[in-house]
């Protein structure tokens, strides 16, 4: 924490536009906690924790994220559904509607920077319309000692006026709320929405476009960890297939949970200072790390409590979308600093909801290089209007909403990296087994923790032989045919149904959904990563 005795609690936004604004900096958590509570803008939890409620928006808008077109993007953005176009004319014009917003209001400032590893250190400046918000960017950035305040400057600022609405006719903005990079002012303009993982989100997607085009260093949606060895796991996923809790595993330190880069040297660091967990369903027996985590400094988005402040991790009435944000220290056991070396094993995770994909099987560079631009898992019945059964789900790159560049650039600095590291990758379905979603059951957590223990201690063999795996008849992946605390017939999807017909008519319709959605891909991917896909 920053001593307070050796920074001012104000400073000048005259810069930005923002004169008159009461205006709060670098306060410590406990001010912005205390704030919160006297605003009645959030509650205390019975473990200390800030609890709040974002309000309209439970989870980030994809199709209201924008990226300006200019001379540094127009040519390399892959534009699109994903990364749409946004007029620089436009953004000047909503940029000075929300610095007046600002001004006659209270502002809560926080210098802070992203990038563990010095040489990619990215220095930021967030401005916030609430303090819980601010309190977010504590806890998730980087947080600088006082003397690197000392002459801060900022590399890239981040405006967040959840309360600002933007009016979509005259702004150019789909709706009313909106996450605008603009990359020649470098600012990220966020508006109308009070979701906190826009905040975050808007950094990370900045650091895909500039870490690849400019230091030839991979960015990752991934979470990551580091054994005694000093031999580095990552864990690549989309929201909900479980990256942060494998990731916090208490026999191996956690670098980071959800953003890294890995670099030419062969290191791997976070982007971040903190976490941000689903906590659905969350308890201290399946997940003592993070249920740990959740205490004074913790702020829990969206959750329901009693009276007396606890709270039902169940009750999804408000959201499926339940978080925690904290710094990462946390969690007892973490790497300092949040760097690891030697990458051996990459764990790409799904949640079949089909039920289909086995257990854990290992991938050649092909079949690994055909998932990561695939990026699979699967939406399951209620969690979105209309859904009611399972729906495959493809996010280039496990997170293509933040991905700026055609995902084909990410795949090949992917496959080269690992190629030179020599590492393993791993297919792990954390979803059903037994069965589709509705007929079968989640796979068991302390199953996946034993697979991936094994994969890591070399303990499912080094090469992929026919003593040791069998190859799957339709995506054509090696399932270890043992491992140490699973019982065998768990590692075969095919014989938990105990019906054949049905699994093999639900994995040809899984195969065709991933051969389809990489019919876009297709032109860019060579030979080898065209073979990594199903076999019929």
């Amino acid at each position: 924490m920053v001593d307070k005795a050796l920074v001012t609690n104000s400073i000048s936004l005259k810069k930005y536009g923002i004169n008159n604004a009461k205006v709060h900096y670098q306060l410590d958590p406990e001010t912005l906690h205390k704030i919160t509570l006297e605003k009645n803008m959030g509650r205390e939890a019975s473990s200390g924790a800030l609890a709040v409620n974002t309000g309209e928006f439970t989870g980030r808008s994809p199709k209201d994220r924008f990226i300006v077109r200019d001379e540094i993007t127009a040519d390399k953005v892959w534009w699109g559904n994903i990364n749409k176009p946004f007029e620089a004319d436009k953004f000047d014009a909503l940029y000075d509607k929300v610095v007046a917003y600002l001004d006659d209001k209270e502002v809560y400032v926080r210098d802070c920077y992203a990038c563990a590893d010095e040489n990619y250190k990215t220095n930021i400046r967030v401005i916030n319309e609430y303090p819980w918000s601010n309190l977010f960017a504590y806890n998730m950035f980087i947080r600088p000692e006082a003397e690197e305040l000392k002459g801060f400057e900022e590399e890239w600022t981040v405006i967040n006026a959840p309360g600002f609405m933007a009016d979509p006719e005259v702004d150019g903005t789909r709706q009313h709320n909106f996450a605008i990079l603009n990359f020649t002012r470098k600012v990220a303009l966020i508006g109308g929405t009070g979701y906190t993982g826009e905040i975050k989100k808007g950094i990370f997607s900045a650091l895909n476009f500039e870490l690849p085009v400019f230091k030839n260093t991979l960015p990752m949606h991934c979470s990551a960890n580091i054994g005694n060895d000093g031999d580095t796991a990552i864990f690549f996923g989309l929201s909900g297939t479980g990256k942060t809790t494998l990731s916090a595993d208490p026999n191996r330190k956690l670098i980071g949970d959800d953003e890294h880069g890995w670099t030419s040297e062969n290191t791997v660091f976070n982007f971040e200072g903190g976490c941000y967990a689903k906590v659905i369903n969350l308890s201290a027996e399946s997940e003592p790390e993070i249920f740990g985590a959740i205490k004074k400094g913790a702020i829990l988005e969206n959750v329901i409590m009693n009276d007396q402040g606890e709270v039902d991790f169940a009750d999804t009435s408000i959201t499926q979308n339940t978080r925690v944000s904290y710094p990462i220290d946390h969690i007892d056991n973490i790497q300092k600093p949040s760097i690891g070396k030697n990458p051996k094993n990459i764990f790409f995770l799904t949640a079949d909801a089909f039920g289909v994909l086995p257990p854990i099987s290992k991938l050649t560079p092909g079949q690994a290089a055909y998932h990561f631009i695939s990026g699979y898992t699967a939406k399951v019945a209620g969690t979105e209007a209309g859904i009611d059964e399972p729906v495959p789900s493809f996010s280039a790159c496990f997170g293509a909403p933040f991905m700026p560049l055609h995902p084909t650039k990410y795949a090949e600095m992917l496959s080269a990296k690992m190629k030179e590291a020599g590492v393993n990758v791993w297919l792990i379905n954390t979803g059903w087994t037994g069965g589709p979603y509705g007929v079968g059951k989640r796979m068991a957590l302390k199953y996946t923790r034993a697979m991936i223990t094994a994969a890591m201690n070399g303990e499912l063999g080094e090469t992929i032989n026919h003593e040791d795996y069998h190859i799957h008849s339709v995506f054509g992946v090696a399932q270890p045919r043992t491992c140490p605390g699973v019982p065998t017939e768990v590692l075969s999807s095919r014989q938990t149904w105990n019906n054949d017909e049905g699994y093999y008519a639900k994995a040809q319709q899984l195969a065709d959904a991933f051969k389809e959605n990489f019919k876009k891909f297709e032109e860019y991917a060579n030979d080898e990563i065209k073979a990594g896909g199903p076999l019929v």
